[in-house]
């Protein structure tokens, strides 16, 4: 998942923790409705939730959703494991809201008990926006623990990224080819948007997705260090990426925006098959030209097995400021 938990630190209780998790960008909304400041989480599905979507959460029962306090309840280690695992909000809504149809939207903070009702039964427990093969069961009686049904979806994901070969097209629904693995390492020279400096956070977007990375307190040369993961699309675009300035009080400030484009790397990797069957070599690039933001050329190499590619971008729109990653494919039949 995108979250690490060597990114939270081990040391300090568990509401500590979990308060650490919560203050990453994406949990500081409601993973269902996006009511700002949420105080509650859903401890199995990996989830922060406000006071509302938290009254829905428990009415489906904790077979479900285990819902608990950011600071007044208790919470086991592996209830906190549970959470770290799947990294918050952005990570979790990636997979359960993967397959939103047309006509179906979201509820507002400022929506109705049964608008959120119907949508948050949807999501969790029928499970709709899921891929078909990736819904599992969830009655009282298969499950052992609260932490049990974050575990069987991650690894029942992950067993169909690896063994799916069915690339049927569902109505309304979007078929992914693999999953894209974006290491964002670290900024150079970012641009200043406080008094003297900034606290850059990564974005990156494809199709309806969105992951990032936590905020970076008073840096201009981060070191994040820090996996994203993407699921691709069979008619994927290009990655956006933009660096923003977190302000506690005020909306937070772009700080550059570029496009990441991953065709070259896709093409490589599936030109060559199964990796794992060549030593490390060089098999792409991605050439530096006036119309993208490479600082130079990206090459795409196998190495120890795996289809990687180096990428240091320049942001665009701002006085400064380069971002460097490494690009890592996953296809679904790895």
């Amino acid at each position: 998942m995108s979250y690490s938990a060597a990114g939270l630190g081990k040391p300090g209780s568990g509401k500590r923790r979990i308060r650490d998790l919560l203050n990453q960008p994406d949990n500081r909304v409601c993973a269902d409705c996006g009511a700002p400041d949420p105080k509650w989480a859903s401890a199995n599905i990996g989830v922060f939730i406000c006071l509302k979507c938290c009254g829905v959460h428990r009415s489906l029962g904790t077979h479900i959703s285990k819902v608990l306090s950011v600071t007044l309840d208790e919470w086991s280690d592996e209830e906190v494991d549970s959470m770290i695992e799947v990294g918050g909000n952005a990570s979790a809504n990636s997979i359960y809201e993967a397959f939103i149809p047309e006509g179906c939207s979201k509820p507002g903070h400022d929506a109705s008990h049964d608008q959120r009702m119907r949508f948050i039964r949807s999501k969790y427990e029928f499970q709709e926006f899921l891929k078909p093969s990736l819904r599992i069961t969830s009655g009282k009686s298969s499950i052992k623990s609260s932490a049990s049904l974050t575990s069987s979806l991650s690894r029942k994901i992950m067993d169909s990224f690896r063994t799916n070969s069915s690339h049927q097209t569902q109505e309304g629904m979007v078929e992914f080819m693999g999953m894209l693995k974006v290491t964002v390492k670290k900024g150079t020279n970012l641009a200043v948007r406080d008094m003297m400096s900034s606290d850059p956070y990564v974005v990156l977007n494809l199709g309806h997705q969105t992951v990032q990375t936590a905020v970076m307190k008073s840096n201009l040369n981060p070191i994040w260090n820090q996996e994203l993961m993407l699921s691709v699309p069979q008619d994927y675009s290009s990655v956006k990426l933009q660096v923003y300035d977190y302000d506690t009080f005020s909306a937070d400030d772009i700080m550059g925006e570029a496009e990441i484009d991953i065709q070259p790397l896709i093409t490589s990797a599936m030109a060559f098959g199964d990796p794992e069957m060549f030593g490390d070599m060089q098999i792409g690039k991605w050439l530096k030209s006036h119309d993208n933001a490479l600082v130079e050329d990206s090459i795409i190499n196998i190495l120890d097995g795996k289809v990687r590619q180096e990428v240091q971008i320049k942001l665009q729109n701002v006085e400064s400021g380069e971002i460097e990653l490494e690009l890592e494919w996953l296809p679904l039949d790895q």
